[in-house]
């Protein structure tokens, strides 16, 4: 069901996003790291909500991850663009999503079922990137300069290639053990 607060807050993270890649494409970095906090305050509401109240639903889940990739990749691509973020860290986020997310489709089509479990790794990449996205914005609206410490950016890099390796892993277990309980994998 859309009408619940939750899924109010997921689709408005959504909504935010075409203004805050607008702030980042036109410099206005102030704007961008407004919208960037709303979009973590609602992240973070909407599941303590839907959990709290037990409003969880499956468009939530659905839309959810769906608002944080996008947020993240769409940080991520332009961030890269414009010289905040190294190239090379854009290519292996958006790399690991692709990964995932071709896995995942794969892994519906041989088991017709599709349980997508978060791992914590997984859960610490997001999170690793997120902040990441956050202290390029603070950085940028207090000093003018670019957030660039490099072990942080090789800590996001190293951490969301091995998740990216761990869902792999994973996702071929779960096809070796549906090939194992007799399902057809052709």
């Amino acid at each position: 069901m859309i009408r619940n607060l939750p899924n109010i807050l997921t689709i408005t993270r959504i909504l935010f996003l075409p203004f805050f890649a607008a702030s980042l494409i036109y410099g206005i970095y102030s704007y961008a790291l407004i919208l960037f906090i709303a979009a973590s305050v609602t992240d973070g509401l909407d599941g303590y909500i839907a959990r709290k109240h037990n409003l969880a639903t499956k468009l939530g889940g659905i839309l959810d991850p769906v608002a944080d990739k996008f947020l993240i990749l769409t940080s991520f691509i332009i961030m890269s663009m414009y010289g905040m973020i190294p190239k090379w860290l854009t290519i292996i986020v958006i790399s690991r999503d692709l990964i995932v997310v071709t896995g995942c489709l794969i892994i519906y089509f041989v088991t017709h079922d599709l349980k997508i479990e978060p791992t914590i790794l997984g859960k610490t990449a997001i999170a690793l990137e997120s902040v990441l996205i956050g202290l390029v914005l603070l950085s940028v609206n207090l000093s003018g300069q670019t957030f660039g410490q490099i072990w942080f950016l090789l800590t996001v890099a190293i951490v969301t290639a091995v998740s990216g390796v761990q869902y792999v892993y994973r996702g071929v277990t779960t096809a070796n053990i549906e090939r194992e309980h007799g399902t057809q994998i052709k």
